[in-house]
């Protein structure tokens, strides 16, 4: 999978303009609580400097006291200003920022399970006050981490539970629509493109409609967009997304998230056989990641350049840009990726014709995977690889068995495309075997699969 949620944690750092206090209560509501726990009345407040009424409507949210009111409001009853003026004081808000601070540079230094550890302090911590944004902020960092770890299903959950709490009305539309792009990446990565689609549509329009400044987040919103157009084989409906995410992000000097359309760019360009074209795009975004010494994309991309140069009729090169990307994968402590090389250069040994190797890194290649549910194209091509050095060894039953398995993991994607590889290569099983009548069957049963395909 070409997929990266490292930008999604830029969101999280970026402190969005908020229209309202930091608390999900609005400081009327905070007022009623603090007077009720006082045990005190409307008018018991007041005292002789307010009326009761003019008490009642900040308590409503008719009226909106000074900065002096609040401190004589709060002096009454016995609370820090900070309390009733935004819901948490400077010391508890600066350990809030501190737990936040530290839980992120655990995720960003991939050491998963101490970011969350790190995560389920800071949500003991917002749970002792009232703090929703900071409990929204640790939901969001604790469901990318997650997702980078591979427990997408986890993550999901997680960001359910932030559009929960960012529905309430001290919520801004666009930190809305933050946690509806967070919901549709982890769509995508579970495969349910439409969902994630119908999702990364709503939170572009709550961005597009916020007069607070978005354009980092629209061009990622396009950009997730795009790859599901892309799954979908639109790819006309993807250039246009990828062109408006990459002027947003060049007008932003957004350099790591313009490698990234670059690098969909490449994708988009390699679908549809512009090799050369491909090519370039994926050596801009090479040269950025290079620049910002992001090895982890680096290792990416090269994998993306070793089935260019394949393609292109340099073997040599291939492996050499595959082997690196193993190399920066293990590197960087990035299974999954280092897998995708593994799967690659099995092809590229499977269609040179060394059928072994290409059997025994395909077989690392799922080793590698596991039963990673963000990575089922990788791991259902990884299985066709195998077939296909099994079947050119005759050794057919295995190969039967490996295309069926791949069919099986073609299934959870519910791509046509995907799965008419599988039938013929399972036709392909049937012809070794002098089972003519089976192997037409498969055969058109792929044929009219791709017909349902957009092209």
């Amino acid at each position: 999978m070409e997929l990266t949620i490292h930008a999604m944690s830029r969101l999280s750092r970026t402190n969005t303009p908020r229209a309202t206090d930091s608390s999900g209560l609005g400081l009327g509501d905070r007022l009623r609580q603090l007077r009720v726990a006082a045990g005190i009345t409307q008018g018991e407040l007041a005292g002789d400097r307010f009326s009761k009424e003019y008490v009642s409507q900040i308590e409503r949210g008719k009226t909106r006291p000074t900065a002096e009111t609040v401190e004589w409001l709060a002096a009454r009853l016995g609370a820090h200003r900070d309390i009733l003026a935004r819901g948490v004081s400077s010391g508890q808000e600066a350990r809030l920022e501190a737990l936040l601070a530290r839980a992120e540079a655990l995720s960003e230094a991939h050491e998963h399970d101490e970011a969350i550890a790190a995560y389920a302090d800071l949500q003991t911590c917002v749970a002792a006050v009232s703090a929703p944004e900071y409990a929204v902020r640790a939901l969001k960092g604790e469901a990318r981490t997650r997702a980078r770890r591979g427990d997408v299903r986890e993550a999901l959950a997680l960001a359910q539970r932030a559009r929960e709490l960012v529905e309430a009305p001290a919520f801004c539309d666009l930190e809305r629509a933050e946690v509806l792009f967070l919901l549709g990446v982890f769509r995508y990565m579970l495969s349910s493109i439409t969902t994630a689609l119908g999702l990364l549509n709503e939170a572009l329009a709550l961005a597009q409609r916020s007069p607070l400044p978005s354009d980092h987040l629209r061009s990622e919103i396009l950009h997730w967009r795009s790859r599901c157009y892309r799954r979908h084989r639109d790819y006309a409906a993807a250039k246009e997304d990828v062109e408006l995410a990459l002027e947003l992000a060049e007008a932003g000097d957004d350099r790591h998230t313009a490698a990234q359309l670059y690098y969909q760019a490449s994708l988009l360009a390699d679908r549809e056989g512009h090799w050369v074209l491909a090519r370039s795009y994926a050596e801009r975004a090479k040269s950025i990641y290079e620049e910002m010494n992001d090895r982890t994309n680096l290792g990416r991309l090269q994998n993306s350049l070793g089935a260019l140069s394949f393609l292109l009729g340099d073997p040599a090169a291939a492996v050499q840009h595959l082997k690196e990307s193993f190399a920066t994968a293990l590197d960087v402590g990035n299974q999954a990726e280092a897998a995708q090389a593994v799967s690659s250069l099995a092809q590229v040994h499977l269609r040179t014709g060394n059928v072994e190797l290409a059997e025994e890194q395909a077989r690392h290649a799922l080793r590698l995977l596991g039963d990673r549910e963000d990575f089922l194209d990788e791991i259902g091509g990884s299985q066709l690889v195998l077939g296909r050095a099994l079947l050119e060894q005759g050794r057919l039953d295995e190969a039967d068995a490996a295309f069926l398995a791949a069919e099986g993991s073609f299934d959870q994607l519910s791509s046509g495309s995907h799965r008419a590889s599988a039938w013929v290569a399972r036709g392909d099983v049937a012809a070794r075997r002098g089972d003519d009548r089976a192997a037409a069957a498969l055969y058109r049963r792929a044929a009219e699969a791709l017909q349902d395909v957009r092209f």
